[in-house]
C-alpha cells in the first residue's frame, strides 16, 4: 500500500504544500502473492526490517516528484524481496590434492636446507 505524505525538513513552500514523500507498507502475513514457505524465509531474513506485526515499511523523499519517489521506493522494495528470496548455494567440501601437499612438503624441506646451510660448521 502506498501513502503520500509531506516531506520533513527544509524546502520552503513546496514542502508545506505538496505531499511528495512516499511511504510503502507491505503486510507480509496477509500477502496473497507469496507462498507460506516464501513468507517464512522472508520473515527470517528481514526480521530486522519488519515491525512487530510483520509489516515492511519503506520511505522515499529523495525527489521533489511524488511519481519518481514512488518508482524509487517500488524498485527498492522489489530488490529487498528478491534478495530475501535468494537461497545461497551450499558449499561442498573438497579434498586437498596430493600434488599440492607434496609441493608444500618439498618447499618446507628446501627452506630447511637453506637455513641449515647458513649455520656455522661444527668441528
Amino acid at each position: 500500500m502506498f501513502k503520500a505524505v509531506r516531506s520533513s525538513g527544509a524546502g520552503g513552500q513546496n514542502v508545506n504544500k505538496v505531499s511528495s514523500k512516499v511511504v510503502l507498507s507491505f503486510d507480509l502475513k496477509n500477502s496473497q502473492s507469496l507462498s507460506e514457505e516464501e513468507k517464512m524465509v522472508l520473515e527470517n531474513k528481514l526480521s530486522s526490517r519488519l515491525t512487530s506485526e510483520n509489516i515492511l515499511i519503506l520511505n522515499c523523499d529523495e525527489d521533489r516528484s511524488q511519481l519518481k519517489n514512488k518508482a524509487i521506493v517500488t524498485k527498492r522494495f522489489l530488490d529487498i524481496i528478491t534478495a530475501g528470496l535468494v537461497i545461497p548455494k551450499i558449499r561442498k567440501a573438497t579434498k586437498i590434492p596430493k600434488s599440492v601437499i607434496r609441493k608444500r612438503i618439498k618447499d618446507k624441506k628446501n627452506l630447511s636446507e637453506i637455513k641449515k646451510s647458513r649455520k656455522k660448521p661444527e668441528f
